[in-house]
């Protein structure tokens, strides 16, 4: 077993121990780590996209073999070992300027493209919904087609770390700008419905929390997945959230009815869905915006009490008594002027988190405190 050429010095535990050689070789020949499914729909397309200024990782390269075969490196450190979690979305790399995108194969016969491009084409800085960078035709398939946009994170990965960390999202999630619409407020303005909003269809341009990098399936890992890498904090970074995934949404003429039908969506608990049973597209948005802030903050943090009366108000389970999103932006407004600014640098706490636990962390937050203070009087 030869060890491989390096360009740079790999870490100790990049190697196989010597009694697990022989069980990677095998599982290697028996085709564990072979391209499966819609993989090879993008193996397919890998000249095709480096053609039109996109790289797709060597694994997806004709003829790939594993850079590990012949070696005493462990798979699980070599790059090229690591399979797709979602088949529909690839990530690359742009030649032009190396920045890491996502690449979605879709069907051109639903709202999605128009959609996509609708909000794409308002150059607006407090445009939340994901921008497109173009669309390429699918070589192989006529009816389907490739979007490119930027590489996002999930909102929540990593996890939220400070109570501003929550109020921002809202902010932008809903809209707290004094100079432009965002969020729901901005898509329902231009007479867009969602339809499947969720804590998946929320991502983040998470860049300056990761300023050397991060692997695009092994989020917590370098790109080169050979050592773990930890996030900076969200606070101060201009974290950027988006809505993403526009396959169910429907636009609706001015003046036209914003009745629909379909039992659709990721949000299992909006009371009204029907496949039968006309119901408001954007009270349902409203909703399943509320679910998020109650999953992803209400449910987990004891520190939020300013959160639920928003929370209730957007589930109502009547939809005629939800608030518009313009409404429940008012709400969040008079909401937050009241936040002090040392509220918004206080740590979540967690309900699950123990007695013990918290005290050590509450600890911690006060010295942070205090050291935030003392930079602010010596300047």
């Amino acid at each position: 077993m030869s060890t491989p050429a390096q360009h740079k010095r790999l870490p100790i535990h990049a190697y196989a121990e010597e009694e697990n050689l022989p069980s990677y070789t095998k599982l290697t020949e028996d085709g564990f780590y072979n391209l499966v499914g819609k993989e090879h729909f993008w193996q397919e397309r890998y000249r095709y996209l480096h053609d039109h200024g996109y790289l797709l990782r060597p694994r997806y390269s004709p003829g790939w073999k594993p850079s590990w075969s012949g070696t005493n490196l462990d798979p699980t450190y070599c790059e090229d070992s690591i399979k797709l979690l979602h088949y529909q979305v690839m990530d690359a790399t742009r030649l032009s300027n190396r920045e890491l995108v996502a690449i979605k194969s879709f069907y051109l016969d639903g709202q999605e493209l128009h959609i996509a491009q609708f909000f794409s084409a308002i150059d607006d800085k407090a445009n939340h919904c994901v921008r497109v960078y173009e669309i390429l035709p699918d070589p192989y398939k006529p009816e389907m087609a490739l979007m490119v946009m930027p590489f996002l994170r999930p909102c929540n990965n990593p996890e939220f770390g400070t109570v501003g960390d929550v109020t921002e999202f809202v902010d932008q999630t809903l809209e707290a700008s004094a100079f432009a619409p965002r969020g729901l407020v901005f898509m329902h303005r231009y007479r867009v419905a969602h339809r499947d909003v969720a804590i998946s269809n929320i991502m983040m341009d998470a860049r300056k929390l990761y300023p050397t990098g991060h692997h695009p399936i092994r989020l917590n890992y370098t790109p080169d997945v050979l050592y773990p890498v930890s996030a900076l904090p969200r606070a101060g970074r201009d974290v950027r959230y988006y809505y993403i995934d526009f396959g169910l949404s429907s636009q609706f003429p001015e003046g036209a009815s914003t009745l629909v039908v379909g039992d659709v969506g990721r949000d299992a608990d909006v009371p009204e869905l029907s496949d039968h049973v006309p119901y408001d597209a954007f009270k349902v948005d409203i909703f399943s915006l509320g679910n998020v802030y109650s999953k992803l903050f209400g449910e987990k943090y004891k520190n939020l009490e300013f959160l639920p009366s928003l929370i209730q108000l957007m589930k109502q389970i009547r939809p005629e008594q939800r608030p518009t999103a313009e409404e429940a932006l008012r709400e969040w407004k008079k909401t937050r002027a009241t936040l002090p600014d040392s509220l918004l640098r206080w740590r979540l706490v967690p309900k699950m988190e123990a007695p013990i636990e918290r005290v050590v962390n509450d600890t911690v937050a006060v010295a942070w405190e205090g050291i935030y203070h003392l930079r602010k009087f010596v300047g």
